[in-house]
């Protein structure tokens, strides 16, 4: 095999709660992750000239050891001693900094690719354990499908898969720091978490209604304020049928859950429309 390609999913919190700072300044979390079917796609191939080449379709993006994909790349090929040369193309539809692991599910799928491409005969536990090392939300996006997700992260549970719906995606060109959000959030005894554990148990028993009930994510508290047109697309989405909707991750993406297409496509209209030149996409679960 010369040539692979593989395509690299984003993901959603249907949950994100904190628990605590911790003393090494992370911040403990318990989420519960879900990947969608929006792609982007790599495709690896040999090459008799040593080194790695990354190319992708967006011109703002590093193409050295500053990109995750790179790095991931780098990490196996040292490891191993792989003395081929390696060109990678990534072609990016996950929209950047989005709060979708865009960059993470590049790097956990690039690992994936090469462990076919190389015949490394690594198993999945073993690629999560190295991904750990580039990033948190690695090891999920090696995983995929629907988790609990707790410590910094990188702690994994698998749970069933979540009802079948449809979700819109909705992501205003608004720029927000991670960074930003985590260094302002408030955690005290008035602190109001999301109900993880009650969220887990309607996944479990398949009642999607409910689940979107209690659909919560703690970072809201920040990143609205300070960027109020979430809330805006949150309430376009309600009113325009969503059985539930959510800032993803510390944003901006909102995502809405709908039981029935037509709505779901009659919303993303209406989220087109509104002035905040969202991106906006129609798609399912990922299993």
């Amino acid at each position: 095999m010369d040539s692979t390609w593989i395509n690299a999913p984003a993901k959603i919190n249907l949950g994100l709660d904190v628990i605590r700072k911790r003393e090494d300044g992370y911040h403990e979390v318990k989420m519960i992750m879900q990947s969608i079917r929006l792609f982007d796609r790599l495709t690896l191939t040999k090459s008799k000239t040593p080194g790695i080449r990354l190319t992708t379709n967006l011109s703002f993006l590093p193409v050295n050891e500053d990109n995750l994909v790179y790095k991931s790349a780098k990490l196996l090929m040292d490891e191993f001693g792989i003395t081929d040369g390696l060109d990678i193309r990534l072609d990016k539809r996950i929209p950047v900094a989005a709060g979708m692991a865009g960059g993470s599910t590049d790097a956990a799928s690039c690992m994936l690719a090469m462990n076919r491409l190389f015949d490394l005969r690594l198993s999945a536990k073993k690629l999560m354990k190295r991904g750990v090392q580039l990033g948190a939300d690695i090891p999920y996006c090696i995983m995929k499908g629907t988790a609990l997700s707790e410590g910094i992260g990188e702690l994994l549970t698998p749970l069933p898969n979540a009802p079948d719906c449809y979700v819109l995606i909705a992501k205003p060109v608004s720029h927000i720091s991670t960074k930003f959000v985590y260094s302002n959030l408030k955690l005290d005894e008035h602190t109001v978490h999301p109900d993880i554990d009650t969220m887990i148990d309607c996944i479990r028993k398949n009642d999607l209604r409910r689940l979107c009930e209690n659909m919560g994510n703690l970072l809201e508290t920040v990143t609205i304020p300070a960027h109020p047109e979430i809330e805006v697309i949150k309430q376009t989405m309600l009113e325009n049928g969503a059985l539930g909707s959510l800032m993803s991750g510390s944003g901006p993406t909102v995502f809405g859950i709908f039981d029935d297409a037509d709505k779901a496509k009659a919303a993303k209209e209406v989220c087109r429309a509104l002035p905040y030149r969202c991106f906006v996409f129609v798609t399912d679960f990922y299993r």
